[in-house]
């Protein structure tokens, strides 16, 4: 009886000792899987990853030759326009056009060009003597004094006398102003993008008839004549002009004398051009 219940413990603690075994194995085994599958993932992510990093690799490589490129092509272009542009304060000019430029200044009054201190002084004083050469030579002798040209920045103001445009307390313009006023309009029409400002100025003597008010009146009737004039008989596109009147209060003299009274009775032409053409009229 003794010896049955030794043999039957002995059996029932192999069977306890096989069954923690297999249970023991079974969550090694699926720990096992499981470590597996993840490896597996990790292996995927890799290498979809060293594939990303490649082509990423690849757009730097290609982004870098593309920079490198584009430093030669603008180290070539800066060579380049050193040898074709000037650069002097805020005065950007090409060589061609400081060449035109030094052309010009030759055949300017010497006085003139002693007192340009910069490059724009310069040009300034290049484009005043073109225009003025240009403008006033179908004039006769002595008429093309009553053509002034001044130039601030890259606005040019070309002021005419009365006496060349009307006849006294008059907004009927003269035949004889027929030649200058066509050479203007060449001017315009040779910049479709240029504005043009016409301004009548008076001196102070009061007038009054039955078509003018007064000075106002009459300023702004010769500044709408010019306009007109240009238009119909020059082709000046007219979205391209302003016509304004000053009356008598911008003189550009004291009031005190005929001579100055005559020197304020003028008619102003405000060309205001882009920078290419600036230099065009070089």
């Amino acid at each position: 009886m003794k010896k049955s219940f030794i043999i039957t413990g002995i059996l029932g603690a192999s069977m306890m000792v096989s069954c923690v075994s297999k249970k023991k194995y079974t969550e090694l085994e699926s720990n096992l899987f499981k470590t597996q599958t993840e490896l597996a993932n990790t292996n995927q992510e890799k290498a979809e990853l060293e594939e990303k990093m490649a082509i990423i690799e690849a757009r730097v490589a290609e982004y870098n030759n593309r920079i490198n490129s584009l430093r030669a092509v603008n180290d070539e272009l800066s060579g380049e326009n050193a040898s074709l542009y000037d650069i002097q304060g805020s005065t950007i000019m090409s060589k061609n056009s400081k060449e035109k430029m030094n052309e010009t200044l030759a055949k300017v009054d010497q006085a003139k060009l002693a007192e340009a201190q910069t490059l724009e002084d310069s040009v300034n004083l290049a484009v005043e003597y073109n225009l003025k050469q240009n403008i006033t030579e179908t004039t006769v002798d002595g008429e093309e004094d009553d053509v002034q040209i001044d130039i601030d920045q890259t606005v040019v103001m070309i002021s005419v006398s009365d006496k060349l445009l009307f006849n006294t307390g008059s907004y009927r313009i003269n035949k004889k102003a027929d030649p200058l006023l066509q050479k203007l309009a060449e001017v315009i029409n040779a910049e479709p993008s240029l504005q043009v400002m016409i301004e009548g100025h008076t001196d102070p003597r009061s007038i009054s008839t039955g078509v003018l008010q007064d000075n106002w009146d009459l300023s702004v009737k010769r500044a709408t004549s010019i306009v007109r004039k240009l238009q119909e008989n020059y082709s000046v596109a007219p979205e391209k002009m302003i016509a304004a009147g000053r009356s008598s209060y911008m003189p550009l003299v004291e009031n005190d004398t005929p001579e100055n009274m005559a020197i304020n009775r003028r008619t102003r032409i405000v060309l205001i051009p882009d920078l290419d053409m600036f230099f065009a009229m070089l």
